[in-house]
Formats: C-alpha cells, sequence, structure tokens
C-alpha cells in the first residue's frame, strides 16, 4: 500500500504536464513509494482504454515506477470479478484516466471492486484521478451542464459518485472551460456541500485529516454555500438566470491549503507563523 500512510486521494483537474517537468505525476510516485511503487491504470473511463493505458504505463515507468499494470472493467460483470480484486493485492495507487465519469460509476459503483478500493483506502492504499477520474470521487457528481455562460437556475445534471470524498462536489477544466456558473449552480442545489473547481495541471492532495494540499500551475476555486441567505434555484424555468447570495469563494494556487472539516483555507505566512510560534 502507499508508503507515505497519510495521503489518500489526488485529484487532478485534467491535462496534467506529460512532456516537461510532469510535476503532478512525479508527486503520484513520490507519495505512492517511488521507485518500490506498484501502480494500477484503470482505463474504464475511456474509449480508448489501450492507447491510454500505453501512455500512463510509459509515463509511470520513465519516472521509475516498480510495476504498471492497465486495467480496463468494461462490465459490472468484470467488476464483481474475484480475480479483479486479487490483482490489486501488492497496489499502492489505483489510477484513474479521463474520460466520461458516468462510465467509472455506473460501471464500477457498488461493485466488489469498488467495495475494496474503499476499504484499502484506510489502509494505506492512495486513490489518485484526472478528469473524469477526479469528478468521480466525490458522493455527488457533476455529468452536465452549461459552460462560459451566466449559471441557470436548474441546468446542471448530478449523478451519484464514487463516494471518496465526502461532503465535496467535484468539477475540473475548470477555469479553462469557463466552468464557475455551473458548479455555482451545484452548489446552490446541495448547499450542505462544497463545490471544488481544479484547473488543468493542478491537483489537490487529500489526507487523513481531510486537508487539501494544492500542487500544480493553476489554482483551485472552492465554494463554500454553507451560509446562501437566498437563491431562487427550482425546477420550474430552469433556463431562468440564478439568483444566489452570500457565497463564500476561496482561489487557492498552488502550496496553499484547505481544511475540509473547519471550512477554513491556510494561508501560507499563517502557517509559516503558527509553526515559528510553536518552536518557541
Amino acid at each position: 500500500m502507499g508508503k507515505e500512510g497519510n495521503t489518500q486521494l489526488i485529484i487532478i483537474g485534467g491535462g496534467e504536464d506529460k512532456r516537461t517537468d510532469k510535476e503532478i505525476l512525479k508527486e503520484i510516485v513520490r507519495l505512492s513509494g517511488e521507485d518500490r511503487t506498484n501502480i494500477a491504470v484503470i482505463t474504464t473511463a475511456t474509449n480508448y482504454p489501450l492507447e491510454v493505458g500505453e501512455e500512463y504505463k510509459r509515463l509511470f515507468y520513465d519516472l521509475g515506477v516498480n510495476r504498471v499494470d492497465t486495467i480496463n472493467i468494461a462490465s459490472r460483470k468484470e467488476a464483481n470479478h474475484r480475480q479483479i480484486v486479487k490483482s490489486l493485492k501488492d497496489i499502492d495507487c489505483v489510477f484513474f484516466v479521463g474520460g466520461d465519469q458516468l462510465r467509472i460509476s455506473s460501471i464500477l459503483g457498488g461493485t466488489e471492486f469498488h467495495h475494496y478500493i474503499q476499504k484499502q483506502i484506510e489502509e494505506g492504499l492512495i486513490i489518485a484521478g484526472t478528469s473524469a477520474g477526479a469528478s468521480m470521487m466525490s458522493e455527488v457528481m457533476v455529468v452536465e451542464g452549461d459552460e462560459e455562460d451566466a449559471p441557470r437556475k436548474c441546468t446542471v445534471k448530478m449523478a451519484p459518485g464514487m463516494g471518496f470524498l465526502k461532503g465535496v462536489i467535484i468539477d475540473q477544466h475548470f477555469n479553462q472551460r469557463g466552468r464557475i456558473g455551473r458548479l455555482l449552480g451545484a452548489v446552490a442545489q446541495n448547499p450542505y456541500t462544497l463545490g471544488l473547481g481544479i484547473d488543468e495541471d493542478t491537483a489537490v492532495i487529500v489526507n487523513k485529516e481531510k486537508e487539501l494540499r494544492v500542487i500544480g500551475s493553476g489554482v483551485i476555486t472552492i465554494v463554500d454555500g454553507k451560509d446562501i441567505g437566498y437563491t431562487n434555484i427550482s425546477e420550474q424555468n430552469p433556463d431562468e438566470p440564478l439568483a444566489i447570495t452570500n457565497v463564500k469563494v476561496h482561489i487557492l494556487p498552488t502550496g496553499y491549503k484547505y481544511n475540509l472539516k473547519n471550512k477554513t483555507a491556510i494561508i501560507l505566512d499563517q502557517e509559516r507563523k503558527e509553526i515559528e510560534e510553536d518552536r518557541k
């Protein structure tokens, strides 16, 4: 299992750098155990499992991974097969590629494969995913919605996710595809749930204490609707503009942190100051 036992999830907004620094992929390898690590690449989300699987296999081997298995689970019958679970016995990190998040949840959700990896997270298994492999990690995931447009009352289509991260709705390719409107719509429908938008070539690393750490070249956008004062959200006239007041938004670049338990951002200078005070 994952060697740096505090890390549980690595959630990537898609478009991670695969050519130059490969910062995010390197961090996956480092947190999973570096040259001793074994990674399983799950290609269920993509229509091109062979090509995508081979690409990630080459990338991870180039970064010094000990073993990379590509696993294409194409049916619920396969996902319930004992051999699939057995194949994960010595795996340190399960990596989900991008594509269609509904394929992941509809094929893998509630199966023996799903139950096994969910249980193993607490034992040190790291779950990583990019693009669709990021969206599926929440209990409720965004499947579809208007992009680059003013938010509408009820045009965001959502579905159950895999539930690896509770209390959060994840959206990816976030600023690159202008998805703030649809994330606001999703939070308006689920105000008790945080919205987490992750840019391309950007990731959040989630530990057991449910603290997020940002890495990569972009930012994450956190939408907190807990204190919403008013919203006109309803299924009636769904295409009308959305009204929503008193929403809290955090924009956090690489190095910054966010505590999911108390819903607070951890500012770098503030963290350094607290560390220095602890040392006195």
